[in-house]
């Protein structure tokens, strides 16, 4: 089996008891990916419409009261459509997405390269992607932006995206050469020759994979001999314990490391960078302004994925929801509340010429 289909198999699966039908025609799916290489699949795509007067929402568990709170509203204007929702996790939404039993899937990072070849597989067309929400500033499982962190004593206060691939990247990708020691970033004395070790989220984990292509290009080398990686604990309920959290603990007893983590915990002894897209600026701090416009450039999005083939109008009913959803009302209705931020009205407006 080809590593694509494996890892679309064991995302599935980890969420067999709750997906039923979806998860074993997802791992059918996958399992065709791996034996034909070449060719369509010779399945019959399931059925793309939605039951008359229900849209079917399957997606992250973490957006569950901001799903309830757009449903509520929602149900007083279309009193004729019913919100059905499985909010039991993003890889599970995906196969509801290819298997027909959902219709919107809500999840907090952009769909993997073996979700939308399964998606494909299936019905010969690519997913339809829409921008919802902005992800949170520091809330833990609600698409929290990452920071750069330097220790506190370390004079350095901002980096590019393309210096940042040189520090992390194995084989940087923005035409500047590898960086290695603190000096070439400009620091001098003691620092100059100091050399840079590196703190990250797991490669493999949600983290590591948005890190990575933001900012190394979607790069699978890193400086692998100056990295420690933290993965998430198995067992997170009731616990404070994260992997932004232990991240940031090595970095503040390391003055010459530089770390990426969620806003989660940050402990005193160190201190966020401002980051720019380009050389040359501007830079900007995460703050909930600069995700919301866009300007920070390690800030997330929350995307509804639909089934829409080319050519053809969204059903009327899951149209309808997402409109209402990016609406005014919709837009309000994101907050501290629930974790996330709304959209900037530029981006909402590109977002609904998508729905047309």
């Amino acid at each position: 089996m080809s590593r694509p289909a494996i890892e679309c198999a064991a995302r599935i699966g980890g969420s067999r008891s709750h997906a039923g039908t979806a998860w074993r025609t997802a791992v059918v799916i996958a399992l065709m990916l791996a034996s034909q290489p070449g060719g369509a699949a010779p399945i019959e795509p399931p059925p793309h419409r939605p039951p008359a007067g229900v849209v079917r929402i399957w997606g992250t568990a973490q957006a569950q009261s901001q799903v309830q709170a757009w449903a509520a509203d929602f149900a007083g204007l279309h009193p004729s459509l019913r919100i059905d929702t499985h909010l039991t996790g993003s890889d599970v939404g995906m196969a509801g997405l290819y298997t027909g039993q959902a219709d919107i899937v809500l999840i907090g990072r952009e769909a993997t390269d073996s979700e939308i070849k399964a998606f494909e597989w299936v019905f010969r067309y690519r997913p339809t992607r829409i921008e919802v929400m902005t992800g949170s500033l520091a809330t833990p499982g609600q698409s929290p932006a990452l920071g750069v962190f330097v220790h506190r004593d370390n004079p350095l206060a901002r980096l590019t995206l393309a210096q940042l691939d040189a520090v992390f990247g194995g084989e940087p990708r923005r035409a500047v050469p590898a960086i290695r020691t603190w000096g070439q970033l400009g620091l001098r004395g003691a620092w100059a020759q100091r050399p840079i070790r590196l703190y990250a989220p797991a490669a493999e984990s949600g983290s590591g994979r948005f890190f990575r292509q933001v900012a190394l290009g979607a790069s699978t080398k890193m400086h692998w001999d100056a990295l420690t990686e933290f993965a998430e604990p198995v067992h997170r309920v009731g616990s404070a314990d994260s992997a932004g959290r232990r991240i940031l603990a090595a970095l503040a007893a390391d003055r010459g490391g530089i770390a990426i983590a969620d806003l989660g915990t940050v402990p005193a002894a160190v201190k966020p960078l401002a980051l720019a897209t380009a050389a040359g600026g501007p830079y900007h701090r995460v703050t909930p302004a600069h995700l919301i416009a866009g300007r920070y450039p390690l800030g997330r999005r929350v995307y509804a994925y639909v089934n829409r083939p080319p050519g053809a109008p969204l059903d009327a009913g899951v149209a309808a929801f997402l409109r209402h959803i990016l609406g005014p009302s919709g837009q309000r209705r994101i907050g501290a509340a629930n974790g996330y931020l709304p959209l900037a009205a530029s981006r909402i407006s590109t977002q609904l010429q998508s729905l047309e």
